[in-house]
């Protein structure tokens, strides 16, 4: 019996439901791509353009390209936009992948969330329905570990901030913590069948390399020292951030109080207003400056430098827990 056909609104409307995303799929090329582009400006930050495919859950990342160095000339961003277009119609042209599916960049010390990367992610969802950022920590990596992270903002987060509204009220209506505002998303590395039988071709016979000799470095204090430096300093704007709704407490405490006292005083003007015979006057006045509301500061900068408090911890933990796994092999080495 042969299946039901179904109206062009039918199969659109389908269409329309995406299903989440669940891995982020990168060629083993782009990968080398992004780590090259990123050591060789280190400890310069850069950022580049990610190309691929979104098939169903996966967003396949197929091709990159690195943007030119960010100016605050004016012109010189125009000519930075024209060399994104020429590079998509030159790829177009070779028939390579030139789907936008987001971009990359790298981060000293994993300190990148910040609103200008949260503000980049609300642009280029006003084109694209699904986008990602890849993260490469360059200073990291020195440390034996690959750090290289695919991150996308949170629908509930990106509501909110289309509103701008992050008070106390609708973060607890919308049950948001500083925890999410940014989603991880898992990363697979893809190489084709040629590619993995040339890289066979390639290996040595020796199975240590040089990458295996990295892991075993011992010097990791200048980098526990750096994070150390980035966490005080985070620790003294979140402080800030604290003395700014301390101040608004206070000034709310304050408005409160007054506000009751008039209440009061209006209340026995009434009472002898009635007993005179007279209207009793309105319990409120808008135009009175102690009833205006005062404006509530927004939580955004405190939960952005909360979570790199606790990267920067992260951070700390993992290395020194490293580190001392290296030291008790060495001395298992030196004993014997």
């Amino acid at each position: 019996m042969a299946a039901p056909t179904r109206s062009f609104l039918q199969v659109a409307s389908t269409e329309e439901v995406a299903s989440p995303l669940r891995v982020v799929q990168i060629e083993g090329l782009v990968v080398l791509k992004i780590i090259k582009h990123c050591k060789e400006f280190s400890p310069a930050l850069v950022t580049g353009q990610l190309l691929g495919l979104d098939v169903g859950s996966v967003l396949e990342v197929t091709n990159c390209f690195p943007f030119p160095s960010r100016e605050e000339d004016e012109e010189i961003e125009a000519d930075g936009a024209n060399y994104q277009l020429e590079m998509m119609r030159c790829l177009r042209e070779v028939n390579v992948d030139n789907n936008t599916v987001g971009w990359y960049q790298s981060t000293l010390l994993g300190s990148y969330q910040t609103v200008e990367l949260i503000e980049t992610f609300m642009n280029y969802q006003e084109n694209i329905r699904r986008c990602v950022c890849i993260i490469y920590d360059p200073s990291r990596s020195s440390q034996g570990v690959l750090s290289l992270k695919a991150l996308k903002l949170s629908d509930s987060f990106m509501e909110l901030y289309r509103n701008h509204n992050f008070t106390g009220e609708k973060l607890r209506e919308k049950n948001l913590s500083w925890v999410d505002i940014f989603e991880e998303i898992p990363i697979k590395v893809s190489n084709s069948a040629l590619m993995s039988a040339f890289m066979t071709e390639l290996e040595a016979d020796s199975p240590v390399t040089q990458c295996d000799y990295d892991r075993l470095q011992l010097s990791s204090g200048p980098f526990v020292e750096r994070n150390m430096e980035f966490l005080i300093e985070c620790m003294d704007d979140l402080s800030v951030e604290q003395q700014k709704f301390q101040y608004y407490y206070r000034n709310l405490s304050r408005q409160q109080v007054q506000q009751q006292a008039w209440l009061q005083k209006r209340r026995a003007e009434n009472f002898s207003r009635k007993a005179a015979g007279e209207e009793p006057l309105p319990e409120e006045d808008p135009s009175n400056p102690i009833f205006k509301p005062i404006p509530e500061p927004s939580r955004l900068e405190s939960f952005l430098v909360t979570n790199q408090i606790s990267n920067y911890c992260n951070q700390i933990n993992g290395v020194s827990g490293q580190s001392f796994s290296r030291l008790y092999l060495m001395k298992a080495l030196h004993d014997n």
